[in-house]
């Protein structure tokens, strides 16, 4: 063990003084370099967004709008400005606040409740896109709107007029009497990627042109509302709340990229899922409502699923990517086009379709009697079919695309027994040859996607004629077998996928 002198631990004690005081100098450099500059002058922290321009530039066209509502339903979720009397509690706002994002209850109601109140108050967001006032909000925040008030960033509160709105898009157009009002410039929702920095501005709980960042967290989502399956969603991480609905989501020039429309939530409130309409998409239907006042989507006809990987082989595929063709609705633009049900479609005028949700916006973008091309893959071989866009039909079709269901043993292998086709049935579903008729349906979770009376073309791609020939191929199948059967009846024709038991 070594010893240390006296004088030793003198000139170590005076050598560490001499370090501490140099390194006490050292930290309070940058500290006095700053406060030389002023408090007022610091500099931001190199690399971190500073958004406060771009607010300061988009502010005063972004609006909040008051809607009085003769009935609730559907309307965006009630909730007060601060300050004023008048309106329901926070049990009721939470209550309509879960019946307009998931269709349910909130956790620990006894079920749907219908208001007692007649009427109501719903507030949001909008902005505006023209000098002569023009305003874009939500279809949700003033749906059912005896009165609309748009209050503007100089205080002005103006009564508006709605033009029309378009619940499937979820975008409503209103109309203020004023000149020269601040608009936001349209950006371009299609340039948009994940990863870039976005900001929302809107009134949240009532709180007045507040101001949100994030990311874009994802692109062409599908909508959590079955009804707006022609909007391909930006999905964002902003902080998105009751009465930002119907705000302009901007990119970091400060140009309108997407409108505010939806969150995902287990509790009601913000958790880092939010979801904005493409600005694209909605000045598609600004357009159209601002000329009709209404809005009209072209429909291709076809019932589509997800490609099934288990069927990627089959199908000439090496990824599972495209629309799968699951059914083709009777006297539709596909089936004048010739395409059939197991088509595998993967491209739309030229656009690639990666998901099957891909597709429904590309074909609602355009309007009935538009020429188009979609190409498909069949049998392994690619091919471009020219088509006529029909009037969208907003009925829901009769058999679900790309339904797979199993089967029991009851009555046959696959569930239900068949007969000849009768001439009253060949007669409905104009069906001059081929074919049997299903005769009785002994499994229960085959009466959900077929009827008594439908009519079974194919088995496993291999026409049918007759019971016997029917009967011939479903007697081959053995237990965990995959039964593919192409039915046609008074609405569709489609693919329906069975697993032997």
């Amino acid at each position: 063990m070594k010893h240390i002198t006296p004088i030793s631990r003198f000139l170590l004690g005076f050598f560490s003084c001499a370090v501490l005081v140099a390194c006490w100098q050292q930290a309070q450099q940058p500290v006095q370099a700053q406060a030389a500059t002023g408090s007022g002058n610091v500099a931001p922290l190199a690399g971190l967004p500073d958004f406060s321009a771009l607010v300061e530039r988009t502010t005063p066209a972004v609006v909040s709008i008051e809607a009085e509502i003769g009935g609730r339903s559907g309307t965006e979720a009630i909730g007060p400005r601060p300050g004023s009397p008048g309106n329901q509690d926070q049990d009721e706002q939470m209550e309509e606040f879960f019946r307009r994002f998931f269709g349910q209850p909130m956790p620990g109601q006894p079920g749907p409740q219908v208001p007692q109140s007649p009427r109501g108050t719903s507030f949001g967001s909008g902005f505006i896109i023209s000098k002569d006032g023009y305003v874009l909000t939500n279809h949700h925040v003033i749906e059912g709107a005896t009165k609309i008030t748009v209050h503007l960033d100089d205080r002005r509160a103006l009564e508006a007029k709605l033009i029309g709105s378009d619940p499937s898009t979820d975008v409503a157009v209103l109309k203020v009497k004023a000149d020269e009002l601040p608009v936001l410039s349209i950006g371009d929702s299609q340039a948009v990627k994940p990863g870039q920095w976005v900001v929302a501005i809107g009134s949240p709980f009532g709180f007045d042109r507040s101001v949100t960042a994030g990311i874009v967290s994802a692109m062409g989502r599908p909508s959590l509302d079955g009804n707006q399956r022609y909007v391909p969603f930006i999905q964002t991480d902003v902080a998105i709340n009751r009465g930002n609905s119907g705000g302009p989501l901007l990119n970091t020039r400060g140009e309108v990229i997407g409108i505010n429309s939806q969150i995902f939530s287990n509790s009601g409130g913000y958790m880092g899922v939010s979801f904005a309409i493409p600005i694209q998409t909605a000045m598609n239907a600004f357009d159209q409502i601002k000329a009709t006042g209404t809005v009209s989507r072209g429909q291709l006809g076809v019932q589509i699923g997800d490609v099934p990987a288990e069927d990627m082989a089959e199908l000439g595929l090496t990824k599972a990517e495209g629309a799968f063709v699951g059914g083709v609705l009777n006297g539709s633009a596909a089936a004048n086009a010739g395409i059939r049900p197991g088509d595998v479609i993967i491209a739309f005028n030229g656009r690639p379709i990666v998901k099957s949700s891909d597709l429904p916006p590309l074909v609602g973008a355009l309007k009935p009697g538009t020429k188009a091309q979609v190409t498909i893959l069949r049998s392994g071989r690619k091919q471009n079919l020219p088509v006529v866009l029909s009037a969208l039909d907003q009925a829901a079709p009769a058999v679900e695309p790309g339904r797979t269901t199993p089967s029991d043993n009851s009555g046959s292998k696959i569930g239900f027994s068949v007969e000849a086709v009768t001439p009253s049935t060949r007669s409905r579903l104009e069906l001059p040859s081929g074919g049997v008729q299903i005769a009785q349906i002994s499994q229960r979770t085959l009466s959900q996607v077929v009827t008594k009376g439908d009519v079974v073309l194919e088995v496993n791609g291999r026409p049918v004629n007759s019971v016997s020939e029917f009967n011939a191929e479903t007697a081959r199948f053995k237990s965990g077998d995959r039964v593919r059967l192409l039915i046609r009846n008074s609405e569709s024709t489609a693919l329906l996928t069975l697993t032997v038991p």
